[in-house]
């Protein structure tokens, strides 16, 4: 998530705000909902401090040139910084609800940690009550969103109610699912528009099981797809490309469109250089231009068993150029960077780019400028 540099009002707290301007902020003024007003000048500032002299305590001032307008935050004025929770301007949006996990994968981004963090929940939920516009999407993610059962219908559920138009995108194992307990909570009456967004490393057990480094976590993972089938949920299969995963690919898409055709799409996506990848170099450094030939079998076979199919979050020149068509921007926008050997590249406009701590890990592969000539999107 991003963080922003701001000076900040003492008495703005540890509390999800909407940024709102001084010209504006009285239009959109309810005593159920608090401010962090934008302002620049000192006068606006006493107005403000003037205001919460009579009892308006949901009004707080921010000095920032970083903040938008309608960002939803949470303050840190101990740190003099913001964080964005979800940005208007930003293609995608996400919600944050839980570092524990019960997998523990060798290029896990988000290292998971066992405290209890139900706070987080609370965070997402005056998130979305803060709102005044409309995201497309919203993605839920952690750690394992499912390891907060009723909780994560609850935030599906506001979701729904708060924002029908919102399409919901969670990331999750799906190992829960297996859980006859976790159904019924998670997924009985559900009418959330959700897609769940499930990662699967390999065709066999032992396979997979290393990657996510959980005994009996391949059985799991297959028992709660099926479970999704049944209560007819959309699915997109995630496998992240790393030596192991890409060593078995074409068999592993196999394996998919023979056992699992009802999935919605299957994303390949690059590795993100940093966390657990970092403590598994061997495993997750790689050049993906050398893999090419694997990755067009692969290709090959999706087509012919007409698998949807997207590349994610790896540079076009990384990828061999019949891919292209499928490859997605799909870096976040405040994590998304171009490296010096982009400028003038004829495909950046349509690249996702890298990923913004690719300097102290790594490049999916050597990058190149292309010209207009080699380009044919």
């Amino acid at each position: 998530m991003r963080k922003v540099s701001a000076d900040l009002d003492e008495r703005c707290g540890l509390r999800v705000r909407r940024v709102v301007d001084f010209e504006g902020f009285a239009a959109q003024w309810e005593p159920s909902l608090y401010f962090l007003v934008r302002v620049q000048t000192s006068e606006e500032r006493r107005s403000i401090e003037d205001l919460q002299s009579t009892g308006l305590d949901n009004l707080a001032w921010v000095v920032s040139d970083q903040l938008e307008i309608g960002d939803i935050v949470v303050a840190r004025p101990f740190k003099g910084e913001l964080i964005v929770l979800l940005r208007e301007s930003d293609t995608h949006h996400a919600l944050f609800l839980t570092n524990r996990c019960n997998s523990n994968c060798l290029m896990c981004s988000q290292p998971p940690t066992k405290e209890d963090d139900g706070w987080l929940v609370e965070e997402a939920l005056e998130a979305v009550r803060h709102l005044n516009w409309h995201p497309q999407t919203i993605g839920l993610t952690g750690g394992e969103p499912l390891l907060l059962r009723a909780s994560l219908r609850r935030v599906l559920d506001v979701i729904d109610k708060s924002l029908p138009q919102t399409a919901v995108e969670v990331l999750t194992n799906g190992r829960l699912f297996a859980d006859a307990s976790v159904v019924p909570e998670v997924l009985s009456g559900l009418t959330t528009k959700v897609r769940w967004l499930v990662p699967l490393y390999g065709h066999a057990n032992f396979l997979h099981d290393f990657v996510v480094q959980a005994p009996g976590a391949f059985d799991e993972t297959i028992d709660g797809l099926l479970t999704l089938q049944e209560h007819q949920q959309e699915i997109q299969l995630r496998s992240v490309l790393i030596s192991p995963v890409l060593e078995v690919l074409p068999e592993l898409a196999l394996f998919v469109a023979r056992n699992l055709p009802f999935i919605r799409e299957w994303a390949l996506m690059g590795c993100e250089p940093i966390g657990f990848a970092l403590a598994n170099r061997e495993a997750c450094e790689l050049d993906l231009v050398a893999w090419g030939a694997t990755l067009e079998q692969t290709r090959r076979v999706l087509r012919t068993y007409r698998i949807p199919h997207v590349w994610m979050n790896t540079p076009l020149c990384a990828l061999p150029q019949p891919l292209w068509p499928q490859a997605q921007k799909s870096i976040s926008d405040w994590k998304n960077v171009f490296a010096p050997e982009c400028e003038g590249c004829a495909a950046r406009q349509n690249c996702s780019g890298l990923f913004a701590w690719h300097e102290r890990g790594w490049k999916p592969a050597p990058l190149r400028t292309m010209e207009t000539t080699e380009v044919n999107l």
